[in-house]
């Protein structure tokens, strides 16, 4: 209030965040250590004076001195405490204008990439009268009438001139239905002669049929098939139940979806018939199959001699060949184990190529894994039977998988395949189990041949440290990787870096390992790569160790582990053209192109010294890196030719 009287005439408003502007933080942290320092000489007097007995009024103006001290210190906590939220508000301010700017930028982003997509719809759109196939201009103004034609428009106008061709197509074609109708007429009247003849010539069956049965010498002089397909059906008879059901199926389905299969039966003939005798019709319902043979050993027999009568085949096999369009074959060799009342298989490859090229790739058409886990799980090393565990036990057998070498794998797709299905009642037989697998079955064979043998066709070109990126897929890939494959051979040792991958259960007995190396540069890529047997319907797991400035694997650094989501999580990109057979090669060549990411975007000088990087930028990257794991852009995004984020 002014002084004098009650009217307001001059007003000062304290106010210590106009004080903060013009306080300079320096000068009032040295005033506080100042502060600090009286503060605690006061103390030290104060407690001088109460050992020397001094007067009251000596400590009390000390006490006053201090609670000045105190009050200067408090105001120095409040505008330090102010200066903070400033700074905290001017920073949240900062980074909300950079969070708008970014939103703004990642919708240009969005709105440019949304315009390239619909430019190329429209530079792609293609109307459906281009797939007529029209006649030429000449012999559309030759034949075409002049009221359809008009070529006083035409032939200055293309829009016009299509319309007009058009016109001359849609005239065309119905002339030739007319003539369509016209044909079919025809038809029909030949079909009805046709079978006026057809039924003419059935009379002559009786008459042919004498004929044929004076004509047998002649057939076996000229070695016409009629008779040894007859021959074969007699063989087929002494066949065991099983095998009989797997070659009037197999057989069946080759004459009806496949041509390119074919049965045979091998074996001794004369030992089958003092086996077996004729099986009942195998397309009725499920058929019995006890042992035809009651098994009998005697106390003065061997071990061993039990063992192999345990054992026994039948003396019949059959031989099914399956054929590609490039000349591979694949041979299933199938044999009925007698005693055991189960089926086994062999295989083998024939091949049009030299398959000597590849040295790790030797295990791909390896007989004795080729069909392990052709359906999930089934690696044919025990008896599906139930009751052979008990036969075993009474000769001392451990297991089978220790004689698979030698008769065969018994997979459950074998038994399957020969009517086999085993329940408490016993071993029974039925031709529409067989039935209902045999397509799906061939077709996994078949699948399984041609994705090994384009796995050796890979290998070939890998071991010599070639990636052979096909045409399709050159797109998901930039134009140029510096990184390359050095080697790539079989391992048989388990690797340090891939023990993890092992306690995870990702790894079965099943499965083949490879050891790849991609270099660059100072920097070398071990990949642990592991190839299950139903590739490429199960892709390749790899686990990445990285040999550069130390040693890192994907347990270590994000940026690995980032690298191997890309071949092992997103391998769904790489598949190719269908069925995928390409995957590993793309896999190794994603790694190589991750690993030129990894190095262009890490920090190369890390020592503060001068001089070029060893790893140039030669990427195109959005961000290098982002959030707290820092981790790079290792997705390739085309046509654009730019990495990011996922």
């Amino acid at each position: 209030f002014g002084r004098g009287g009650s009217h307001l005439t001059d007003v000062r408003v304290y106010n210590e965040e106009v004080e903060l502007e013009v306080r300079d933080p320096q000068q009032d942290y040295m005033l506080y250590k100042d502060t600090c320092a009286a503060l605690a000489k006061l103390m030290e007097e104060i407690q001088e004076l109460k050992a020397g007995g001094a007067k009251s009024v000596e400590i009390e103006e000390r006490r006053t001195q201090c609670s000045v001290h105190f009050i200067t210190l408090k105001k120095l906590n409040r505008l330090a405490h102010m200066r903070l939220k400033k700074g905290r508000d001017q920073t949240h301010e900062a980074k909300q204008r950079v969070d708008v700017l970014h939103l703004q930028l990642q919708n240009l982003l969005y709105e440019v990439m949304h315009l390239q997509k619909e430019i190329g719809k429209c530079l792609e759109f293609r109307s459906q009268h281009e797939e007529i196939e029209l006649v030429s201009e000449e012999e559309f103004f030759q034949e075409a009438p002049a009221e359809i034609s008009r070529p006083h428009v035409t032939r200055d106008d293309q829009h016009q001139l299509t319309l007009a061709r058009l016109d001359w197509e849609l005239e065309q074609r119905k002339r030739l239905a007319e003539q369509y109708k016209m044909s079919l007429a025809r038809k029909e009247k030949i079909q009805k002669a046709i079978e006026q003849k057809r039924e003419y010539l059935s009379s002559l069956q009786p008459g042919l049929q004498n004929i044929m049965q004076a004509s047998l010498p002649v057939q076996e002089y000229l070695a016409i098939p009629f008779e040894h397909m007859q021959k074969q059906a007699e063989v087929a008879r002494h066949l065991p139940p099983p095998l009989y059901v797997l070659l009037v199926q197999a057989g069946a389905y080759g004459q009806a979806c496949d041509k390119n299969l074919s049965v045979s039966i091998s074996g001794d003939v004369d030992e089958a018939k003092a086996l077996s005798r004729p099986p009942e019709d195998s397309q009725g319902t499920s058929v019995s199959t006890e042992h035809s043979q009651t098994l009998i050993f005697f106390s003065s027999v061997q071990l061993d001699d039990k063992r192999k009568e345990m054992l026994r085949r039948h003396p019949l096999s059959l031989c099914v060949d399956l054929k590609c369009k490039d000349g591979s074959v694949l041979h299933l060799f199938f044999y009925y184990l007698m005693n055991l009342n189960i089926l086994t298989v062999k295989t083998k490859v024939s091949t049009t190529t030299d398959l000597s090229g590849a040295v790790s790739a030797g295990e791909l058409l390896n007989s004795e894994s080729l069909l392990n886990c052709l359906y999930a799980s089934d690696h044919g090393k025990e008896t599906p039977n139930p009751a052979n565990r008990y036969q075993f036990d009474k000769v001392g057998i451990t297991t089978f998988g220790d004689y698979v070498s030698d008769l065969g794998h018994p997979f459950v797709w074998v038994q399957k395949l020969g009517g086999l299905q085993f329940s408490s009642g016993g071993a029974q037989v039925c031709s529409a189990l067989s039935a209902s697998h045999m397509e799906r079955t061939m077709k996994l064979l078949r699948g399984r041949l041609q994705a090994r043998l384009a796995l050796h066709k890979q290998f070939s070109s890998l071991e010599h440290s070639i990636i052979p990126v096909s045409s399709e897929c050159q797109h998901l890939f930039p134009a140029k990787v510096v990184s390359g494959l050095c080697t790539l051979v079989l391992v048989l040792q388990e690797l340090g870096f891939v023990q993890h991958v092992l306690k995870a259960g990702l790894v079965h007995e099943t499965d083949l390992f490879f050891m790849a190396t991609v270099e660059r540069g100072t920097a070398r890529l071990r990949a642990a790569v592991v190839m299950n047997p139903r590739y490429p319907e199960v892709a390749p797991l790899f686990s990445l160790s990285l040999h550069w400035k130390g040693e890192r694997s994907g347990r270590t650094d994000d940026n690995l582990q980032a690298m191997e989501s890309e071949v092992n999580v997103f391998r769904s990109e790489l598949q190719g053209p269908r069925p995928g057979l390409q995957l590993l090669t793309n896999q190794i060549q994603r790694l190589c192109v991750c690993l030129d990411v990894y190095l262009e975007t890490e920090s190369q000088v890390c020592d503060g010294s001068e001089g070029p990087k060893e790893f140039p930028r030669e990427k195109m990257c959005l961000r290098t890196a982002r959030g707290p794991s820092r981790l790079k852009p290792f997705k390739y995004n085309h046509p654009q030719g730019f990495f990011s984020h996922r």
